[in-house]
């Protein structure tokens, strides 16, 4: 996991700072949208493994 998140500042510092920075104008219903696709992805991409 941290191997994934790290490689958007390593290869592309700018861009991640200014999607960081986006985000951080969502709204909490957007943001809670974005945390449970997020979570319902990574279950998804378990179970296909499987």
């Amino acid at each position: 996991m941290l191997v994934l998140e790290g490689l958007m500042p390593f290869l592309a510092p700018q861009a991640w700072r200014n999607m960081f920075r986006r985000l951080t104008e969502l709204t909490d219903g957007q943001i809670r949208f974005i945390g449970l696709s997020s979570v319902l992805l990574g279950i998804l991409l378990l179970t296909l493994q499987r």
